[in-house]
């Protein structure tokens, strides 16, 4: 089977990968993970043995590229109290930044589920497969993230 051109993958896709590690990552490490996701594609392209669904095959890199970040973010130095002057605040892209924040604050596989299925539009069938779990844990997973998101707006 003959794979189409990287960039045909990147124009098409793109957007939602971006999406995904926007709401997933937040807007400081969406630039890095995007990034190092399409590097991270671009150097396995030559040895993928299918192009059945290249959609699921960046947005599980991009899953994995966000667990790592999410990682990274854990080592980092644990900021002071007060700053020296105040940092400007970081722009949102769509307009919700509490629920955004919200949203990041989730457990991983309810961050990812619930951005998977909000932000990229992914069936349950296609998160199970992008989170490599069952269609029902997916499922499940999205109804848990909902139900914390509902109690902390609720509060």
């Amino acid at each position: 089977m003959t794979l189409p051109p990287f960039q045909a993958i990147l124009d098409a896709h793109r957007d939602d990968v971006y999406r995904f590690l926007l709401s997933t990552v937040g807007p400081a490490d969406a630039d890095d993970c995007f990034q190092e996701t399409f590097l991270s594609a671009l150097r396995a392209y030559p040895r993928l043995r299918h192009g059945e669904n290249l959609r699921g095959w960046l947005l599980t890199i991009a899953h994995r590229k966000g667990m790592d970040a999410h990682r990274a973010r854990a080592r980092r130095p644990v900021p002071v109290d007060e700053l020296p002057e105040p940092a400007a605040p970081a722009a949102e892209a769509d307009g919700m930044p509490e629920l955004w924040s919200r949203v990041r604050d989730l457990p991983h596989k309810q961050r990812a589920a619930v951005a998977h299925r909000y932000v990229t539009d992914l069936s349950y069938r296609e998160i199970a497969a992008v989170l490599d779990c069952s269609e029902e844990a997916a499922r499940r997973s999205v109804h848990e993230g909902l139900k914390k998101l509902r109690e902390a707006v609720e509060r």
